[in-house]
């Protein structure tokens, strides 16, 4: 017969059991957000698509926008200047969050961006990402994401650190 003491501790054991599954489960979407779940197919405004095989394989940059934000107004300079100073290490891309595609080409027309565009058309990628502020930074490599949140003025330490 287990006394209250053993019952307790078994008690514990098992809270302590679902409470490190149910850590583990929420890192995991974290970590990995829908790559990890195999969810990723973006397609791309100018063709193609982002997968999550494709994110598994490599490193990649990725700065999610909209047009609609002020804050990303200058969008087009920041992730050229990006693609410019990262673009040796790691595979450069935006994606633009939950507009149509007409919108994000008429706010592209003859801005010269240098770095393809992927449509997170239900915004479903960006909020699996705890994407929660515009412009937004992802940093992948080998599928497992190296940084997430948002996208700093002058982003270089974070990439430096992240591209390590």
């Amino acid at each position: 017969m287990i006394g209250a003491r053993g019952q307790w501790y078994a008690s514990i054991r098992r809270k302590g059991w679902f409470a490190l599954v149910a850590v583990a489960t929420i890192a995991g979407a974290f970590a990995g957000g829908a790559g990890a779940a195999g969810g990723v197919r973006l397609p791309g405004l100018g063709g193609g698509e982002l997968t999550d095989s494709e994110l598994a394989r490599g490193t990649h940059v990725l700065v999610v926008w909209a047009s609609w934000s002020p804050r990303c107004r200058d969008i087009v300079e920041r992730a050229n200047a990006i693609q410019a100073r990262w673009g040796d290490r790691a595979r450069v891309a935006t994606i633009d969050f939950q507009e149509d595609p007409a919108e994000v080409e008429r706010f592209l027309r003859g801005k010269g961006l240098k770095v393809p565009v992927y449509l997170d058309r239900d915004g479903e990628f960006s909020k699996s990402m705890a994407i929660t502020w515009l412009p937004g930074l992802l940093v992948y490599r080998d599928g497992a994401v190296r940084h997430q949140g948002r996208l700093p003025a002058d982003p270089d330490s974070v990439l430096a650190d992240a591209l390590r």
